[in-house]
């Protein structure tokens, strides 16, 4: 659906849209591609380490380290389905994605993005069963029950994906073809309907916010019982490892569920397009990229799995 020559529209099928990205000169996208591309890079980096320490030291075949282990190939996908595409288009001059590439990166990010709510409260019931029931923990979370708890997660986000795709990608696209962003997300494609979005609006913050607030239920009450057990241990060595252990993972947790609070779950909080950029780079870069390094700072585990690995090679 492109304009006529008399100015109005067309009812040709879309065949795509165009990325307007970031505003600003040659100097600034330049400046915005090395951004990028740094941050990019260190995710990779920081998630396909965390990976392969998980994968290849027995001492980390828990648990805890698996989800730890699913939630970095989490980050690296979500990151890999954003960033290589804005790098190639900081330098483009039509900035263009097909239709069928626009709806393909939405329902990747749309479901990586929402596996991610459910895998960060996975991790906390995790972490409950270990600290207030660690007598039942290994019948409980057995490799099989893991394993489970994981698809579950990929389940529940490709369910969500498939709705808010399908209710997004059926719309008349016949306002423009200009996607006020850097990736396809559903605010500004929503922008672009010239149908009524009411109910795709409705569909969208009640099953993000059911998502979101549904995945933070848990969560709190998981660490509000985990706080509660740790307060009674009498050996304060004990209590502080826990509360190390404990403290890495809602770090992370009040990162990414922050950004996503402020963008998704309040209708019309992110008035601003270019606001909802700068909030949309923190988390789709810069929460994966900080995550490895949350967890890996901050455990014993991780940098002594990191020594064994890197002695091992040296022994080569």
């Amino acid at each position: 659906m492109w304009p006529r020559g008399n100015g109005t529209l067309s009812a040709e099928p879309l065949q795509g849209f165009v990325l307007v990205g970031f505003q600003g000169g040659p100097e600034t996208q330049a400046l915005l591609f090395a951004a990028f591309l740094a941050l990019y890079m260190v995710t990779v980096l920081g998630n396909l380490t965390m990976i392969v320490v998980i994968t290849l030291d027995a001492h980390l075949h828990s648990p805890m380290y698996l989800f730890l282990r699913s939630l970095s190939f989490l980050d690296l996908c979500y990151s890999s389905v954003i960033a290589p595409n804005a790098l190639a288009n900081f330098f483009s001059s039509s900035k263009a994605i097909s239709f069928a590439g626009c709806a393909t990166q939405f329902f990747c990010f749309s479901m990586l993005g929402s596996a991610e709510c459910f895998l960060l409260a996975v991790m906390a019931y995790d972490r409950f069963m270990a600290i207030c029931s660690p007598l039942r923990y290994p019948v409980i979370m057995s490799p099989s029950a893991c394993a489970r708890l994981v698809l579950g997660t990929y389940c529940g986000g490709c369910l969500n994906s498939l709705v808010q795709t399908s209710f997004t990608f059926t719309l008349p696209f016949c306002a423009s073809h200009r996607i006020d962003h850097f990736f396809c997300d559903v605010t500004p494609l929503l922008q672009l309907a010239c149908a009524n979005t009411a109910l795709n609006q409705l569909v969208l913050f009640g099953i993000c916010g059911l998502i979101i607030m549904g995945t933070t239920v848990v969560i709190i009450v998981s660490y509000g019982y985990i706080t509660v057990t740790i307060l009674r241990m009498p050996s304060t060595s004990g209590r502080h490892k826990l509360f190390s252990t404990c403290g890495s993972h809602m770090t992370a947790v009040s990162l990414f569920y922050g950004t996503l609070f402020v963008i998704y779950a309040q209708p019309g909080a992110m008035e601003s397009m270019e606001q909802s950029k700068i909030i949309s780079v923190f988390y789709t870069l810069v929460i994966p990229m900080l995550n490895p390094l949350i967890y890996s700072l901050r455990n014993k585990d991780v940098k002594a799995a990191l020594r064994r690995l890197g002695q091992r090679h040296t022994a080569r």
